[in-house]
């Protein structure tokens, strides 16, 4: 397996691209399902999850191929089962995304339930529930799901949490209900925005996404599109939280301000300088960090909980104590004893974390817990005197294009090499 090598004392100078959100084109690619035509995804990100995601809507019968560097071709028009294997569904979280749009194709569907990162309980119950709402019988017995769904009627559903994955299930299914369908308390993140400007550019009538009403009207045939998938808003802030850790003057292509706020103001408030534009977002940090006013994750618009880790590991020798609070997973600190490993102060307690700022950091052989786990050990190394070897890197390529040639654009020492 591939081990990721960085020498750190560089400060960054440089630009880079934003990739395509995974957290976006992994329910667009379930969400051809809908389609039965062509569907051409422009800016989609090469990730170990999107791979993951190709091979369900193969095993469904689909085909999807690579035109170009990052342009992918689905052709959902005969699909020959309904049926995603165990291997698969324990891939990554995400793959839940496909239960509402195979019920909603074929009227039936069988999957186990979903593995990924492992950051602590994280129930479907949502899912099901809306589900079953809508007219799906489920059976859950023996971590296997098997659904039937003969006729899907739109109704008034409430989600007594925002969840995401939730919420664009629904979406999913309601496309193809009979009738309105209305999710009340949906989840406002910008990546459900871009689920519903994708339906619609199949020719579905979907309103309301970024607000807490999403609106569904189902029974319309849909048809392939033409579709670029919007840019990566944590990508985004890890390479942001990377300039903060090592200093410097970066600049952000098609990366978009007014879906990380929450970060850039800590940024700001830590001493960075942040610029945006049509065009990107430019980071200058020249001095060392402030200790910023406590961090408390939080469902969007909150701050998001992908990039406490990423922000814990820039203010890694900030002056001062910066105090985090973890609201959304129960096991969202794993990297802390890693970073540690490279000389931070950090004490962790239930679901509360305070940094204390260290002068030095020093490179030391780590490895990835998780997929922002591992980001943040890059962003902390980038600080770091000298070399730190971060290996189980297959975590961060679920969710970074190539973190190591993003990180060379900018100005940093970064290297792929098999361990």
């Amino acid at each position: 397996m591939s081990q990721l090598t960085i020498k750190g004392g560089r400060r960054l100078e440089g630009e880079a691209g934003i990739q395509g959100a995974k957290n976006s084109v992994l329910p667009i690619l379930a969400a051809t399902l809908l389609t039965a035509e062509q569907v051409e995804l422009r800016g989609c990100p090469r990730l170990r999850d999107v791979d993951a995601s190709i091979r369900i809507l193969e095993g469904l019968g689909c085909t999807a191929r690579w035109e170009g560097e990052n342009t992918l071709e689905v052709d959902t028009r005969s699909p020959g089962g309904c049926a995603v294997s165990e291997a698969l569904m324990r891939e990554m979280r995400s793959s839940a995304i496909f239960l509402g749009a195979i019920l909603a194709r074929c009227g039936q569907a069988e999957l186990s339930y979903p593995g990924g990162c492992e950051l602590g309980p994280r129930p479907i119950d949502l899912h099901l529930s809306g589900l079953r709402d809508l007219g799906a019988e489920i059976d859950d017995a023996g971590g296997v799901l098997h659904c039937k769904a003969s006729h899907l009627r739109g109704r008034e559903i409430v989600l007594g949490f925002p969840s995401v994955g939730a919420t664009e299930n629904l979406m999913l299914a309601a496309c193809g209900a009979d009738g309105v369908t209305t999710i009340l308390g949906a989840a406002r993140e910008p990546e459900i925005a871009d689920l519903q400007n994708f339906l619609n550019a199949c020719g579905a009538r979907v309103s309301g996404a970024g607000t807490s009403a999403v609106s569904i009207e189902g029974g319309r045939p849909l048809h392939g599109c033409t579709y670029t998938i919007m840019p990566d808003r944590i990508a985004a802030a890890t390479y942001l939280c990377a300039a903060a850790s090592a200093g410097g003057d970066i600049f952000l292509r098609r990366a978009r301000e007014e879906h990380l706020s929450t970060v850039t103001a800590a940024l700001r408030e830590a001493g960075c300088t942040i610029r945006s534009d049509a065009a990107g977002v430019s980071c200058a940090c020249r001095e060392r960090l402030k200790a910023v006013r406590p961090v408390r994750t939080a469902p969007y618009p909150g701050f998001p909980t992908d990039a406490q880790a990423i922000l814990m590991a820039a203010l890694l020798r900030c002056r001062g104590a910066a105090v985090f609070e973890e609201n959304m997973f129960a096991s969202r600190y794993r990297h802390v004893d890693e970073l540690v490993r490279m000389g931070a102060d950090i004490r962790v307690s239930g679901r509360a974390a305070v940094v204390s700022g260290v002068e030095r950091l020093h490179g030391a052989p780590v490895r990835c817990t998780d997929l922002r786990g591992g980001a943040a050990l890059c962003v902390a190394a980038l600080a770091a005197e000298g070399e730190t070897e971060i290996s189980q890197t297959a975590h961060i390529c679920r969710g970074y294009e190539d973190i190591a040639r993003d990180l060379r654009a900018l100005g940093a020492d970064a290297a792929w090499a098999e361990s």
